[in-house]
């Protein structure tokens, strides 16, 4: 059975808003009535997410290996586990290729044997949503702690720090409230290892002991490896025992952004991901469970959609800083009292190349799911999710390569927002 791709035009529209939490969204059937929902299905509903969402996976994973890890969002991992249809199993793998959206993959499927196999099985085309925003900060919390980034307090790229009253960036933390403190929901990894379950995650060296890592992917035994081969055979020696493994694949998010997700080189990193995968599937230990997701989809900037605010003093006016990324842009208030002039001026310039809401719209649209009171200073007075192929820059600040990115992400479009969720068995 073929993926069917609606064309460029209707993957870069916005999507409803996803909802968290464990109701079967419209659309979603169980393992065994499974049927594929495409965009226009889901157009019909304002209803996505909820047990097809990033945040259920690993509390559907914990139940499958016989563990369930309930979490503030997801209260029935049973439930999340049989309607995703994973099996029940001693060991799982759990692959993140960070950047590799749903339909990127399904765009992309003649230069991938292994995925094109599995794509061929209905099951596993049906996408999953991930978290507003679709960045990896945000989604990496969102994927361990089976949260929200209203909960985890990790909400774009570059964030305010309430305590200095400056900006935060939450790759490296600079700047940042401590990861342990500004993320304080329990990961499903540490309540897996408070039940004496093996949990193990698989990626570079240099992340063991990353901010990142401490904040969103807490509580597992790390085994950090050079070589993408090295990292999927240790994947596998580790689940020879049961329990959880997680594997991280940064490639795709990597090179899409510095060459474009449609470039021969990302082409060419898509090949060598797809044969870690397969060299995953056949060095696996049989019966194991293989799940494949990602944290976001990427777009194809349109350099002539750019916004740079540094020439627009219309839209600097009474904004004291800009944070979040290029299609999720987070505006911090000179005077909170302004916000709602701020959000009618960035609205009547842009119209319909951005949605535009105040933070107490998008707390009650759901955009970050529920938001803790601690949670709620950080976001942006005002959000700006972007539309089309656009993209919202400041030269000011941000560098020139910053401002250029071929490939971006972070808005709700189908392109940024869907999600694989494959499912397999060694």
């Amino acid at each position: 059975m073929s993926v069917d791709v609606p064309d460029m035009e209707e993957l870069l529209r916005c999507a409803p808003i996803a909802q968290y939490g464990d109701q079967m969204t419209e659309g979603c059937k169980t393992a065994t009535t499974q049927t594929v929902t495409t965009i226009s299905d889901s157009q019909q509903s304002t209803k996505r997410g909820g047990t097809l969402h990033l945040s259920a996976v690993l509390p559907a994973v914990s139940a499958a290996i016989g563990h369930p890890a309930p979490t503030a969002i997801h209260h029935n991992p049973t439930k999340l586990c049989n309607t995703l249809g994973f099996p029940h199993v001693s060991s799982a793998i759990v692959v993140l290729i960070d950047g590799l959206g749903y339909w990127n993959l399904a765009m992309r499927l003649g230069h991938a044997p292994y995925l094109r196999s599995l794509m061929n099985e209905a099951v596993n085309q049906r996408p999953i949503a991930t978290c507003a925003p679709s960045t990896t900060s945000a989604a990496m919390a969102v994927f361990g702690t089976g949260t929200c980034p209203g909960l985890t307090g990790m909400a774009g790229y570059t964030q305010l720090n309430p305590h200095t009253g400056k900006l935060s960036q939450l790759i490296q933390f600079t700047d940042a409230i401590p990861p342990s403190d500004l993320q304080r929901q329990p990961t499903v990894f540490e309540q897996l290892q408070d039940q004496g379950v093996r949990v193990t995650s698989c990626g570079l060296p240099k992340f063991k002991n990353s901010p990142l890592t401490e904040a969103a992917l807490r509580g597992s035994d790390y085994i950090g490896e050079v070589t993408p081969r090295d990292r999927v055979l240790a994947t596998c020696k580790a689940a020879q025992t049961p329990g959880l493994t997680y594997l991280y694949i940064r490639d795709a998010d990597k090179i899409g952004h510095g060459h474009g997700w449609d470039s021969d080189k990302w082409i060419a990193t898509f090949e060598r991901i797809d044969a870690q995968l397969a060299l995953l599937k056949r060095s696996a230990p049989r019966g194991t469970l293989i799940i494949i997701t990602a944290d976001h989809g990427m777009i194809m900037a349109d350099p002539e959609q750019r916004i740079d605010l540094a020439e627009e003093p219309l839209l600097q006016r009474g904004v004291r800083m800009v944070g979040g990324e290029p299609r999720a842009v987070m505006l911090y208030a000179e005077d909170a009292q302004e916000t709602d002039l701020i959000a009618a001026r960035w609205r009547d310039r842009l119209a319909d190349l951005a949605t535009v809401r105040t933070r107490d719209e998008a707390i009650a649209q759901g955009l970050f799911g529920p938001v803790d009171t601690r949670i709620q200073p950080m976001l942006g007075d005002v959000i700006v999710t972007a539309t089309h192929a656009v993209t919202i820059v400041d030269s000011r600040i941000q560098s020139d390569k910053a401002t250029h990115l071929p490939s971006v992400h972070g808005s709700t479009s189908w392109l940024e927002s869907d999600i694989p969720c494959l499912i397999d068995v060694a």
